[in-house]
């Protein structure tokens, strides 16, 4: 798999390695599915995964290690859509909004999933070549998979938290194409966050008392 951390191209004189290109067209892909609440964003969510894994695996520890765990969350979120999406009348899941508590939890466990990454990452500096924000976006990543898996509308918020630190950092730490593409996952992230905030808003209405069925 040596061939797959080779240079593709060079654009805007930045470098552009396969598994780079790779591994984030499918994630493009993947996020366009999940807006239109496809089963198929999970099989091609892990096999993002499988291409990074392979790219990374004896090469980059940490980073395969990260893989593999968006690879568990990918099988975990395609059993979830195939237990729930029945009980949508298109076949597909019913976006919704978190409870309260719900949010609450996921934004504790991204807190305290970040400050226990990062710390992972300060002690073994091969794991991570920029730990506090590397722990950002993995734990991040993590929760909004997490949050899309049980048809959450906050999972397109977290992908926009994701983001606005994923951009920057690309950028600067040579991975041009991984800067590119997620300008455009920000802009699938508020066409998705539309249609699934519109579509939570759409469910059926109770009827009024002594009104004709």
């Amino acid at each position: 798999m040596n061939w797959m951390n080779s240079e593709a191209f060079t654009l805007f004189g930045q470098h552009i390695i396969w598994s780079d290109m790779a591994g984030n067209i499918l994630g493009l892909i993947t996020l366009a599915l999940g807006w239109r609440r496809s089963l198929w964003t999970w099989p091609v969510q892990f096999l993002s995964g499988l291409v990074l894994f392979a790219a990374f695996y004896g090469h980059l520890t940490g980073s395969a290690g990260k893989q593999a765990v968006v690879m568990a969350v990918a099988l975990y979120g395609w059993w979830q859509w195939q237990r729930d999406k029945d009980r949508s009348e298109d076949g597909h899941i019913a976006p919704r909004f978190a409870t309260g508590r719900e949010r609450a939890a996921m934004l504790a466990a991204a807190a305290v999933g970040t400050v226990a990454v990062a710390l992972l990452f300060k002690a073994y500096p091969s794991l991570s070549w920029d730990p506090w924000p590397d722990a950002y976006i993995f734990v991040g990543t993590i929760v909004a998979m997490y949050a899309q898996a049980k048809g959450m509308v906050e999972f397109w918020f977290a992908w926009l938290l994701v983001d606005l630190v994923g951009v920057p950092l690309n950028f600067a730490n040579g991975y041009a194409f991984s800067g590119f593409v997620y300008v455009i996952y920000g802009a699938l992230v508020l066409w998705g966050m539309r249609d699934w905030w519109l579509r939570s808003r759409r469910g059926p209405q109770p009827a009024l008392e002594g009104a004709p069925a």
